[in-house]
């Protein structure tokens, strides 16, 4: 699903991200002027085609990730990573809020060098500019294989905004990102 995304809208980019729990971001980054797709999965773990049950586990070492499809000309790859950092603690090993293990850890998959420079362009003026009290241990890696997440898992707020969880967690996380990312919002969800 993810490769025919770009094979058909090739002037599309991919980011890859994980802070916590997938729903979170699929929430905030499929309401951005310029996203045109925004996918729920695993990567950087070592279990061919995982499960959700088994990356909750633990035990393979994905993080739960959001491809986001994004159209360079409307949104920048940083304005992406901006918004990511404001959305979620960068400084905490492996855990948002009450979610805790491996598979919610902080961590941006690049495609390109490109990417990867920005990355770590972001993190130390992030660092430099002393924007959190403790040090920001985002990993940086090289996209690896990216598995979809299981269909129910897609959408999941939109679906799903009464749910306890989405009430709870992704609402406050999606509000906070209105209040700070107004100029980003797409007309839609304005």
């Amino acid at each position: 699903m993810n490769e025919a995304i770009l094979k058909n809208h090739p002037s599309l980019e991919r980011a890859t991200l994980g802070g916590g729990c997938f729903w979170c971001l699929e929430a905030v980054y499929q309401q951005i002027s310029g996203v045109s797709a925004v996918v729920s999965g695993y990567a950087g773990g070592a279990m061919s085609n995982p499960d959700y049950e088994s990356v909750c586990s633990g035990q393979t070492g994905h993080a739960e990730i959001v491809d986001v499809y994004f159209d360079p000309a409307l949104i920048s790859y940083r304005d992406l990573l901006e918004i990511f950092f404001v959305i979620h603690d960068p400084t905490t090993l492996n855990y948002q809020g009450n979610d805790h293990g491996t598979q919610y850890r902080s961590v941006i998959f690049t495609h390109s060098d490109s990417q990867s420079a920005v990355a770590h362009r972001v993190v130390k003026e992030l660092e430099e500019a002393n924007v959190y009290s403790n040090p920001v241990v985002t990993q940086i890696d090289v996209a690896p294989v990216i598995y979809p997440a299981e269909d129910y898992h897609q959408n999941y707020f939109r679906q799903h905004p009464g749910q306890g969880y989405c009430m709870a967690v992704v609402a406050p996380k999606l509000a906070k990102f209105r209040s700070k990312f107004q100029s980003l919002i797409a007309p839609e969800f304005q």
